[in-house]
C-alpha cells in the first residue's frame, strides 16, 4: 500500500475529489467534506479517516494505530505505519469513512451524489395584497405614575 494506492481507492468512491491542504496534505473530500487525509512527505503518521464510535475503541488498541491528532474526538483514527491494517481492511474501512460522511451531507446533497433528482418543489404564487389580513398597530404602554 502505498499513496497512489490510496489515491486512487479514494477517488473511485463516487464524486469524490483531492486537493493539497495544509502545505502536504493529499486531502479526499466529497461535497466539500473530508472523509480521509494522507500525508505527501514522511510524517508520524500517513493515513487519517473517520470510523464508526464501536470501530474507534477497537481500531486504538491496536498497535500502530492511534486517535487522529485534532480529530481524535470525531472518532478519527491515525495510521503510524503502512502495516497497521491490510489491504483488505483498509479498503473496507475508507470505504465506510466516505459512506459515513456521505450519511451527514444534506437529503438534497445525497440526492444529487446518487445522481437522483429529488421532486422539484416550486414557489407558490402570492396572494393579492389586497387578500391579506390588515393589522393594526397594538397601543403604547403607559408608564405606571408613581
Amino acid at each position: 500500500m502505498d499513496i497512489d494506492w490510496i489515491r486512487d481507492l479514494c477517488l473511485s468512491f463516487p464524486q469524490t475529489t483531492e486537493q493539497i491542504q495544509w502545505g502536504e496534505v493529499l486531502v479526499f473530500k466529497v461535497a466539500g467534506k473530508i472523509h480521509a487525509l494522507t500525508v505527501l512527505q514522511p510524517a508520524k503518521t500517513w493515513l487519517t479517516f473517520k470510523v464508526s464510535p464501536e470501530k474507534f475503541a477497537e481500531l486504538t488498541e491496536r498497535p500502530g494505530i492511534i486517535p487522529a491528532p485534532y480529530l481524535a474526538r470525531a472518532k478519527w483514527i491515525a495510521l503510524e505505519t503502512r502495516d497497521a491494517l491490510s489491504s483488505g481492511e483498509l479498503a473496507l474501512l475508507l470505504r465506510e469513512s466516505y459512506d459515513m460522511v456521505v450519511a451527514k451531507l444534506p437529503k438534497k446533497t445525497r440526492e444529487s451524489l446518487a445522481g437522483g433528482k429529488g421532486p422539484v418543489r416550486r414557489k407558490s404564487a402570492k396572494k393579492p395584497a389586497s387578500n391579506a389580513i390588515s393589522r393594526k398597530p397594538l397601543p403604547k404602554k403607559k408608564k405606571p405614575s408613581r
